[in-house]
């Protein structure tokens, strides 16, 4: 019995020349890349204010169309701006490997955060 990795000729080849025939393990092969749950974690954030700011600019353009008071520029700039940086640190957390990344992420979550408290609640 062969290997069907191995093609019919290169597995009669090596066991004919009785040299061992490596083992090949696919988990080896497909492991998850470390972090993948924490970029998974901070890309939702930041794709979260990026919706987040799409939403409050149609609000925004519905009150100016109907005459009703809207959410001002300040909460329509500061979410706008926010989701933006957001986006911009989640690409760098998405590139880079180590702390660098793990900085960009935890930057994501502090944007967030910041625009969550400052636009929101006072």
């Amino acid at each position: 019995m062969h290997d069907s990795v191995l093609p019919d000729s290169a597995a009669d080849g090596d066991e004919a020349s009785g040299q061992a025939v490596p083992e090949r393990h696919e988990s080896s092969a497909r492991r998850k890349p470390r972090g993948r749950w924490w970029r998974g974690f901070t890309g939702s954030v930041a794709a979260g204010l990026a919706v987040l700011a799409v939403g409050m600019l149609v609000v925004g353009v519905l009150c100016l169309v109907n005459g009703a008071s809207g959410p001002g520029p300040l909460k329509l700039v500061g979410h706008s701006v926010a989701a933006v940086i957001a986006l911009v640190l989640q690409r760098v957390a998405d590139r880079r490997v180590g702390k660098a990344a793990v900085g960009a992420g935890v930057g994501v979550l502090v944007v967030a955060g910041v625009a969550f408290s400052l636009l929101w609640w006072f």
